[in-house]
């Protein structure tokens, strides 16, 4: 609840005048039964006209004005409640993004997408109808119980009975189904996430022929939100008749009591009517007030629900300096090494082997080890190299070996275990977030691609890029021979994830938006894997050829497309297996040998 007023904190004014207007418009309606016993009495019983005619306009009037009351009420309501849900959503997508990818990873997309959407919305109508009933119900119950007094104390009293009943029963309804809510909310998490996989993993359910199990799957899961939705919804349905049954036995008794009282002549017959006019209101203020309180229950489930994910703190915390001169000095300097020239043919040409002197590595790996769960086996561990700037390093072993695990580490998508990486001869803890991707530009292993443009991709990471600069990454990145084919070329339109593109041209327009941010470091995590070997050769030439010269990883399944890098990480089960050049591992690494002849005995 506190969370709910810490974002309504902006709308105090709407939040006072919407249950004002509210109160106005009951105080209005509970003058209604009044009028209507006096239209009885003094009209109809001594045959008065214009005591009618006058007393109907009266009641137009009290209508009017009501009217005009409650739609003021309803938009200053619907103004807080929007504004504080827009604050919270708000708010909860800025904590969603300072998450790490642990926090993501142990938390599911599916359930922080409900929380955003479902459940803020059951946030929202809680605090329109509370705005506009919570006040008001309570007051026109309230209220015709101290009418009644005033018309009729024996009477009356039947109100004393009826009212703490019918609370009973609405608060004992609330408490019961509150719990039942937050499990119907959390049903339904499971059911858009296996929504969510069936979507995106449509093709693999088809190719493995998996379609009655998915179905199965999630019919059980449709059956178990069903299956609680329906008892929730049985327990809050009991509020309706329990309340009527009630009210009309008092109904019963009242009309008993006034039928004597009439006759004994302690009565008048409109005052009769009026007490039953305002029993009737009890009844339909005590039906809304029921399902306010229902929905009033559903949001507070949602409201801890979504007080679960602020209480998710981040675990990675970010550095409070940027990159030093010296830092910067080195990544400019880097051009200026030493440079030692060992040609060696490749199938795409001649690349020069540089060997860095007298600078400070680029990224250092010293002794690091990480696990994704804790108490879980390490993905990697005891890993240990340098890259000096300019290098290119490739990282290859077999499936599941940690290559994508170990260079996750360098932009800190996650925080190793144990041990240090080190970026331009400082921590990376030490750096904030915003400087280290800077400094890192990551070619993910899922091309990723959003709706719009190329162009408008190409240029996220880089907003005021150059048309120069775009033809130019587009020309490393191999990309520029099927752009400038498309229609509108770097203005063709893209559609969500890329659905337009073939596998190759994703990863090419990936690579492009890594390289337009120049960034000194540059990681490929298989991000050439849909291409063929002619262009892949080109590709790696294009970056050996960068002006900037960037420390690169590459990490690949084909031993050619790393051959020709300056040293190779051969990983195993999370372990250095073996380091150094094509030569030296091929000579000394038999994994490395093993994956080489493999792959080119296929190729022969």
């Amino acid at each position: 609840m506190k969370m709910i007023l810490h974002f309504m904190r902006d709308y105090k004014k709407e939040s006072i005048l919407a249950p004002l207007f509210k109160m106005l418009e009951a105080t209005l309606e509970l003058l209604v039964p009044l009028v209507v016993a006096s239209i009885i009495d003094e009209g109809i019983y001594h045959d008065s006209r214009r005591h009618i005619f006058l007393m109907c306009l009266v009641l137009f009037g009290l209508a009017l004005i009501g009217l005009l009351f409650s739609i003021t009420a309803q938009y200053f309501a619907a103004k807080s409640a929007v504004g504080a849900a827009t604050a919270m959503r708000s708010r909860l997508f800025r904590h969603i993004l300072s998450f790490g990818y642990t926090e993501m990873d142990q938390t599911g997309s599916s359930t922080l997408i409900t929380r955003m959407t479902s459940d803020i919305n059951q946030v929202q109508n809680g605090i329109n109808m509370v705005l506009r009933l919570f006040l008001r119900s309570p007051f026109i119950v309230f209220g015709a119980m101290v009418m009644a007094f005033t018309i009729d104390v024996q009477a009356a009293l039947i109100f004393v009975v009826t009212i703490p009943l019918l609370s009973l029963v609405v608060f004992t309804v609330m408490g019961v189904t509150k719990p039942m809510y937050k499990k119907v909310q959390g049903a339904l998490d499971t059911i858009l996430n296996i929504t969510r996989e069936n979507l995106t993993g449509v093709r693999v359910i088809r190719a493995f022929n998996r379609e009655e199990s998915e179905k199965e799957a999630f019919f059980e899961g449709n059956d178990r939100l069903t299956a609680l939705q329906k008892f929730a919804g049985m327990i809050s349905g009991l509020t309706n008749p329990l309340t009527l049954v009630i009210i009309n036995l008092a109904i019963i008794v009242l009309i008993h009591t006034g039928a004597v009282r009439v006759n004994a002549g302690s009565l008048s017959q409109g005052e009769v009517v009026a007490l039953y006019n305002y029993l009737s209101q009890i009844l339909v203020e005590l039906i809304k007030f029921a399902n306010l309180i229902v929905t009033i229950t559903k949001a507070l489930a949602s409201v801890n629900r979504v007080q679960d994910v602020f209480a998710i703190k981040p675990a990675m915390q970010e550095g409070q300096v940027g990159f030093s001169a010296q830092a910067e000095s080195m990544r400019r300097d880097s051009g200026k090494r030493s440079v030692r020239n060992d040609a060696r043919d490749t199938d795409a040409g001649k690349k020069e082997n540089r060997k860095i002197t007298n600078v400070s590595p680029a990224v250092e790996f010293n002794d690091v080890s990480f696990r994704y769960n804790e108490g879980g086996e390490a993905a990697i561990s005891g890993i240990s190299f340098t890259a000096a700037p300019g290098e290119t390093i490739g990282i290859i072993g077999g499936t599941g070996a940690g290559k994508s695990t170990l260079v996750n580490l360098i932009p800190r998508f996650y925080d190793a275990e144990k041990g240090q990486v080190s970026l331009f001869g400082r921590d990376i803890r030490e750096y904030t977030f915003r400087e280290l991707r800077k400094m890192v530009s990551v070619v993910p292993q899922k091309a990723q691609l959003f709706a719009g443009t190329i162009r408008s991709n190409l240029m996220m990471g880089v907003p005021d890029a150059t048309e120069e600069e775009l033809e130019e990454a587009l020309a490393v990145s191999q990309s520029k021979e099927f752009v400038d084919k498309k229609e509108g070329g770097l203005d063709a339109y893209v559609e969500q994830g890329g659905r337009n593109l073939s596998g190759g041209q994703k990863q090419r327009l990936t690579l492009a938006r890594a390289l337009l941010k120049k960034a000194p470091v540059l990681i490929m995590d298989d991000s050439a894997s849909a291409l063929d070997y002619a262009t892949d050769a080109r590709l790696r030439t294009a970056i050996a050829n960068l002006k900037h010269q960037p420390t690169v990883f590459i990490v690949a399944q084909r031993a050619s497309s790393l051959m020709h890098a300056d040293k190779i990480i051969v990983l195993d089960d999370g372990k250095i297996a073996g380091m150094g050049s094509h030569e030296q591992l091929l000579a000394t690494c038999s994994i490395y040998r093993e994956i080489y002849e493999t792959q080119f005995k296929k190729e022969a």
